[in-house]
């Protein structure tokens, strides 16, 4: 699948799919030149570039495999399923590169989240996480990210609850546990983006659609998790649980029990850095805006 939008092209390559598998992410040149310019235009929105992590991607489309430059910028991110060692390559990058140091960003960063917990089953889609009515609003608009995410899991059942009451517009639930197949359905890019304006830190699920796994490590607004069994079917909505990334666990606190989670592998420092082209600009990939 390949991303376009009129001057930028970043292709997401499968190498291999099971349920999750390595995700090869290439941008060509004219991607890198066109992180340079102060915006970036879609069919549907407007994004403006910017250092923090609510930055979406473009609109999905299909073009052709000959409109993409030979000079291209390739790195792979692993998913927790095969945790795959990753590669970085710049293959002849252009010479308005900023060097940076890699070891400063991949560095051990330790990242834990505590606070209630919303508990989801089986298959939420995206449908679910932000229905399509709300798909209009601009996320680097801040007025329209807060309201985006005033309307995350706005499409679930009765039956598990509101996430956000109606009265608020960020959810108290930071950590969301989910069961297989979360963010299933239609490639949106807006449903990472609406959980993370909704203040929510990390999902952790039996596993994930993989677009909605490879959309939220390129927005960088929450963490995907996957757990070693079904977290879902032990803990409850409203249960106080701690999430450590570094230590690969899960902890409620309101049973007392304990969860082994999947290293998120090198997904982690896309995620750190606030997203795929800001983890870019900081390790050198693509030169950083000029201020």
């Amino acid at each position: 699948m390949i991303l376009n939008n009129p001057a930028t092209f970043l292709s997401i390559n499968p190498s291999s799919f099971g349920k999750l598998s390595s995700t090869s992410f290439r941008m060509t040149t004219a991607a890198i030149n066109a992180m340079k310019s102060l915006s970036v235009s879609t069919n549907l929105m407007h994004f403006p570039a910017k250092t923090s992590s609510k930055l979406a991607l473009p609109q999905t489309q299909q073009i052709s495999r000959q409109s993409l430059h030979k000079n291209v910028l390739n790195f792979h991110l692993s998913t927790p399923r095969n945790n795959r060692i990753s590669t970085y390559s710049v293959p002849n990058p252009p010479r308005a590169v900023a060097s940076q140091s890699y070891d400063a960003l991949t560095e051990p960063n330790k990242k834990i989240f505590h606070g209630k917990c919303f508990v989801v089953d089986d298959n939420i889609d995206t449908d679910q996480i932000i229905p399509a009515e709300y798909l209009t609003l601009v996320p680097s608009k801040p007025d329209e990210y807060e309201k985006l995410g005033s309307y995350a899991m706005i499409g679930l059942n009765a039956k598990y609850g509101r996430f956000i009451e109606d009265d608020q517009i960020k959810t108290q639930y930071p950590i969301v546990i989910a069961g297989a197949n979360f963010g299933c359905g239609s490639s949106r890019e807006h449903a990472p983006v609406a959980l993370g304006a909704a203040g929510v830190k990390a999902v952790v699920a039996e596993y994930y659609a993989r677009i909605f796994f490879r959309n939220s490590v390129a927005t960088g607004e929450i963490y995907p998790l996957e757990s070693e069994c079904r977290v879902c079917d032990e803990c409850k909505t409203g249960d106080i649980v701690t999430v450590e990334i570094e230590g690969n666990k899960l902890i409620n606190h309101t049973t007392g029990k304990e969860y082994v989670l999947k290293p998120i592998g090198d997904a982690g420092p896309v995620i750190d850095a606030g997203g795929i082209f800001e983890y870019a600009r900081r390790t050198g990939m693509i030169a950083a805006p000029s201020s």
